[in-house]
């Protein structure tokens, strides 16, 4: 019982780090050494568990797919995104640069953590490491789509979402940010319950995680270390995405007009990135939940020691 109470807060953790841009959920599995369990439990789910269930074998059934770990990580999930999201609007609203600066610890800590887990370091690993980080990097520049209801536009958001939001150090969130959609999904249809909005999301997103789990179970597996070193990347790199101050732009058509939501209000693009001119307030605040957010990361750690222990 302790260990799924364990799990449940564990997939509390990513499914806070799945709904806030520039932080991944598989980031969180990955630092509370869950990552490599899960990927293999979801992939589970083949011909041969198909079969054990509609033969009525459901014990067989629940001990092939892992059932109960899976469980406890996705109840985990599915509770904090549907509790979260309003406040998160709130916080979004308010107090934005606070809510980057915590998770600017976070995974400025994570990169540490992740990284310190590759057994060997070699020309092949470093290479992954410095591509890992280029191309979060990159991802972070890019300007994002107009906001897309249609049935297949939210269905790919779904798979693309997923996939990112289980890679650790690839942001989900941000992904439906670069794809439009990210109010649209986490905040207007979850808050609002749009069944239209959220069951095509769904549909892609069980879609991308079956389909992507093999694959990176297969690479995780073959290619460990390089696998580790990707991802350390990403997370380094995402840290271009969290950093709190940043001057917020407005999104803009080609001729210069304000391209605006469905509700009529604009929409903000990341900006440049800056430095703050005064030692205010704010800036003290931010500088602390900077620290929060490590401290948060290396306590995560120490708890996952020993229970390895």
């Amino acid at each position: 019982m302790k260990r799924y109470i364990s799990l449940f807060f564990k997939g509390v953790g990513m499914g806070a780090a799945n709904i806030i841009p520039g932080v991944s959920g598989g980031t969180i599995a990955l630092i509370t050494g869950i990552f490599e369990e899960l990927i293999n439990s979801i992939k589970s789910f083949d011909l041969k568990a198909i079969k054990l269930l509609f033969s009525g074998k459901f014990k067989q059934f629940a001990n092939y797919i892992n059932l109960y770990f899976l469980l406890s990580v996705f109840l985990g999930i599915g509770i904090c995104i549907i509790s979260i999201a309003y406040f998160l609007e709130i916080l979004f609203n308010n107090h934005r640069i606070l809510v980057y600066a915590y998770f600017f610890g976070l995974i400025m800590a994570s990169v540490y953590f992740v990284g310190k887990t590759i057994e060997k370091w070699s020309v092949s690993v470093i290479i992954s490491f410095v591509l890992g980080t280029a191309v979060a990097i990159f991802i972070s520049f890019l300007n994002h789509a107009p906001e897309n209801e249609s049935f297949i536009y939210l269905f790919i958001c779904g798979i693309v979402a997923m996939c990112s939001m289980i890679l650790p150090g690839l942001s989900g969130s941000f992904v439906l940010i670069l794809l439009g959609n990210y109010e649209l999904i986490f905040i207007k249809a979850i808050n609002d319950v749009r069944i239209n909005i959220l069951i095509p999301v769904v549909l892609g997103a069980g879609f991308g995680l079956l389909a992507f789990s093999h694959l990176l179970s297969w690479i995780f597996k073959k290619f460990k270390n390089q696998t580790i070193g990707v991802l350390t990347g990403f997370i380094l790199g995402s840290l271009t995405i969290l950093w709190p101050w940043k001057e917020e732009l407005y999104l803009k058509s080609d001729l210069g007009i304000q391209v605006l939501k469905s509700s009529g209000e604009p929409i903000i693009v990341v900006g440049e990135r800056y430095l703050p001119n005064q030692i205010n307030s704010e800036v003290l605040i931010a500088i602390g939940l900077i620290l929060a957010g490590i401290f948060c990361i290396w306590a995560i750690e120490k708890i996952a020691e020993k229970q390895k222990a």
